[in-house]
């Protein structure tokens, strides 16, 4: 059975150690017949906040306007769950894209509560433009994120600074609170030590629920498991921010059934050609080039054990 699922990348329940009260027993009986919004209502709901597009209602995910040029992206498989004001019930947050037509993408976290038991976009705020997300979650009443940005010496197409935002909702909206983090650059060494479990060759294209096909930097290597067997391969940092270069891959040598040999050809071959490290909503993102053949191959964290 895979660890992960490509549908269902982030869902984080952190309520221990809350500073806020405990609800009553009543309460608390209410708030569990109301469960966190769906990925269902997440995706037609409408979103306020959103710099000048002002507020928009998304229908299956997706808010287009053509006549301005304008359009607004949930960023699909994000949503975080946690208590955020206190009220004995979850909250969801999730990402949403907001593109003008240009290069840039101006990306937002929402926070979506419950109203009168609807779903209900209790408020907004901005990530900045092209602004990365590494993961998230909801602890103690407080939203953190870990970000990849531009810094102040990076072009805005290669992002390079890694540090952490915070907000908490007050009175309704969210306010930024300082984290004391310390920005630090994108390297190999920043995403080492994580088990990423590859969740999808493609945007639209998930990677079969029998094969397991993982990846992991340590030091100046990646290695992993390739569907079947163990493999192993240099990795070198480029002269931009997320630039890589990987070398040949070797590999332990037994046999497997047809589709897991497929996949595991098929994943190194891809390995090889990767050159460039980046964050989807929380995944990373390896993206390749063969050719003119262009493509993105998407990783969510192996859930750590209890």
């Amino acid at each position: 059975m895979r660890a992960t699922s490509s549908r269902t990348v982030l869902a984080v329940c952190l309520i221990a150690g809350s500073p806020f009260r405990a609800p009553s027993p009543a309460f608390a009986a209410e708030s569990a017949s109301a469960p966190a919004p769906t990925f269902e209502e997440l995706m037609n709901l409408k979103y306020s906040g959103l710099g000048s597009a002002g507020a928009v209602k998304l229908v299956d995910g997706r808010y287009e306007n053509a006549r301005k040029h304008r359009s607004v992206t949930f960023v699909r498989d994000f949503r975080i769950i946690g208590d955020l004001n206190g009220d004995g019930r979850d909250d969801a947050l999730v990402l949403l894209a907001v593109s003008h037509g240009g290069s840039g993408t101006y990306n937002y976290v929402a926070v979506v509560g419950r109203k009168g038991g609807a779903a209900s976009n209790l408020s907004t705020a901005p990530l900045g433009d092209r602004v990365q997300v590494r993961d998230a979650r909801i602890d103690s009443g407080r939203i953190w994120v870990n970000v990849l940005r531009a810094g102040p010496e990076d072009a805005m197409c290669c992002p390079g600074e890694l540090t952490t935002l915070s907000w908490e909702l007050k009175g309704g909206k969210l306010h930024a609170v300082p984290t004391g983090a310390k920005p630090e650059r994108l390297s190999l060494a920043a995403i080492a030590g994580t088990d990423w479990v590859l969740g999808s060759w493609a945007w639209d294209e998930p990677v079969a629920d029998s094969i397991d096909i993982t990846f992991a930097v340590s030091g100046d290597q990646v290695a992993g498991h390739a569907a079947c067997n163990r493999y192993f391969a240099t990795a070198t940092d480029g002269s931009q921010p997320g630039d890589v270069t990987i070398g040949g891959a070797g590999s332990s040598r037994m046999a497997c059934p047809e589709p897991q040999m497929a996949a595991e050809a098929r994943f190194l071959a891809r390995l090889a050609t990767v050159r460039k490290y980046s964050f989807m909503g929380g995944q990373l993102a390896l993206s390749w080039t063969e050719g003119d053949k262009v493509g993105t191959m998407l990783f969510a964290r192996r859930p750590t054990k209890p």
